[in-house]
């Protein structure tokens, strides 16, 4: 299982590779991390982030946003410019209509999920990620909240 994060002190992007129970530096700024003793169970479900310990995890696409914004992009710029300019309707409804077949093949067929941390944000491919429900609101503000109020503290202590 490959796990993918940034620094908790720094943001450099790292990673590493499950099995594995050492601790964690950062090659940029040294920062140490003891990671969970065993964050994997005996049946291949990870029962913690492999990296900050905590229980709450979600899953999602692994697809990259900006790929699927430039597909959308892409699709409704040549949709207005067969419509608008050239009247070609036909071929601009097939372009519209294929976009979002691509789309649909894509979601459903080819691009698989990860396993994120609600708290550090860690991505944990390789996983089952069945085992986790998508990402639910009220949990990543409760998250994003902890993360506004550790900074605050933060920047009134410094």
């Amino acid at each position: 299982m490959n796990i993918r994060f940034a620094c908790p002190a720094c943001d450099a992007p790292d990673r590493f590779d499950l099995p594995g129970h050492d601790p964690w530096h950062c090659s940029a700024c040294g920062h140490i991390v003891n990671r969970p003793i065993d964050p994997v169970t005996a049946e291949g479900k990870i029962a913690c982030c492999a990296l900050c310990g905590n229980a709450d995890l979600y899953r999602q696409k692994d697809f990259p946003q900006w790929l699927g914004m430039t597909l959308l992009a892409g699709a409704c710029a040549s949709f207005f410019v067969l419509a608008v300019i050239f009247y070609q309707y036909n071929l601009a409804w097939i372009v519209l209509l294929g976009s979002a077949a691509l789309d649909g093949l894509l979601y459903y067929g080819i691009v698989g999920d990860v396993v994120l941390c609600y708290r550090c944000g860690c991505q944990h491919r390789g996983a089952r990620s069945h085992d986790f429900d998508p990402f639910e609101l009220a949990t990543g503000e409760r998250y994003r909240q902890e993360r506004l109020r550790r900074e605050h503290v933060q920047e009134k202590k410094g």
